[in-house]
């Protein structure tokens, strides 16, 4: 395999990493309504598992509401179901022919645990990330071992690690941006939290409680 394809695969690789997170951090509750929200909805219609806009439309009338309008109303209540067992903590309300779906305000206790969410979920974005990395570096080595010059294949290897920083770099951007979101420094009293030592029960990375504190 061409060292140039090995770059092009992994840049691929690690590209659908950062979407992947990014597409993951869009179904936490930040307070603001949001069709995304309802994208890991899925309902039993027609004698088969559905996404919900397979069979709905999903619009945002103002920030506070989800409005689910299914095409065929004969499946309403079974898409009232599938929002209810997703665990959004969210309980669509039906209104003719359509789902109300209030977005309540968050706690500051449920701003923390979703904070947590989101670490996990950038957790996951970074080790893909960094498999991107081994698989693109064996590859190369594989390529050495085919007659790669050795100043070529040092200079792959920098790129490589360049790209990984870079996707890393991005990962945590986007966290640190979901984080604002959730205003977890305004939420600090309501959630009893006053020190690092009351962050450490969450168990969150070190990156996460500095991250919180420099807000404190």
């Amino acid at each position: 395999m061409e060292p140039k394809d090995i770059l092009k695969s992994m840049h691929a690789e690690m590209k659908q990493a950062v979407d992947h997170t990014l597409h993951e951090f869009s179904s936490l509750h930040t307070g603001k309504a949001t069709p995304a929200m309802l994208d890991g909805v899925r309902v039993q219609a027609y004698g088969s598992t559905v996404t919900l806009k397979e069979v709905a439309a999903v619009t945002t009338p103002d920030a506070r509401t989800i409005m689910v309008q299914p095409w065929d109303r004969s499946v309403i209540v079974d898409v009232e179901k599938g929002i209810q067992e997703a665990n959004l903590g969210l309980n669509p309300i039906i209104d003719g022919g359509i789902l109300r779906v209030p977005v309540p305000e968050l706690t500051g206790q449920r701003r923390l645990e979703l904070a947590k969410t989101a670490g996990n979920m950038s957790e996951d974005g970074r080790v893909r990330i960094r498999q991107g990395r081994r698989d693109a570096l064996d590859l190369l080595k594989s390529a050495k071992a085919d007659g790669l010059p050795e100043d070529d294949f040092k200079r792959h290897e920098k790129e490589v690690q360049k790209a990984h920083d870079d996707y890393i770099a991005e990962v945590n951007e986007h966290l640190s941006k979901k984080e604002t979101d959730l205003k977890l420094a305004s939420n600090f009293k309501k959630a009893k939290i006053h020190s690092k030592i009351d962050l450490y029960q969450y168990h969150w990375p070190f990156s996460i409680i500095d991250s919180i504190c420099l807000h404190v």
